[in-house]
């Protein structure tokens, strides 16, 4: 009960924070993997114009040489778009179908530093992707409505 408690009031402040920003300042900057002691970060921004260009760029040209991965494709991948209601979604997120499947998510993408937030940050990203749009989400969509400069994808649960 008290952990239930605790995520709402989460939820509470992430959501008075987000009316209280701009929509530049709701962004992950940084997509960072952690495994164990190993950290690595890649800029949102590299992911952005990777999408773009279907060129990658730093460390993400490094990732996709070691995985033999076709710039080209992955790019293709970031920008797919899936058409979603908005309001639909958002009264789903708020199901226990919709918490549960949150959580499991939460488990592997998380804020950095914060991942007790992990729920309220993913429903967020997902709305607030939605919003800005006009109801077609994608990976770099997500990314740039995240509501955490960094979020972590933690190899534990993968």
């Amino acid at each position: 009960m008290a952990a239930r408690h605790r995520q709402r009031l989460m939820a509470a402040l992430l959501g008075l924070g987000l009316m209280g920003s701009s929509p530049a300042a709701l962004a992950a900057e940084n997509v960072v993997f952690v495994t164990g002691a190993f950290r690595r970060s890649i800029a949102v921004t590299d992911l952005e114009y990777l999408a773009e260009t279907g060129e990658a760029r730093g460390l993400m040209a490094d990732v996709l040489t070691i995985a033999k991965q076709k710039p080209e494709e992955v790019g293709k991948l970031l920008k797919a778009e899936l058409s979603i209601p908005l309001l639909l979604t958002s009264r789903l997120l708020s199901t226990r179908l919709g918490e549960a499947l949150l959580a499991r998510v939460a488990q592997i993408i998380y804020p950095l530093y914060t991942k007790g937030a992990g729920i309220p940050a993913l429903r967020a990203g997902v709305i607030n992707a939605l919003v800005a749009t006009d109801g077609k989400l994608s990976a770099i969509s997500f990314l740039k409505a995240y509501p955490v400069d960094e979020m972590e994808i933690g190899r534990a649960h993968v």
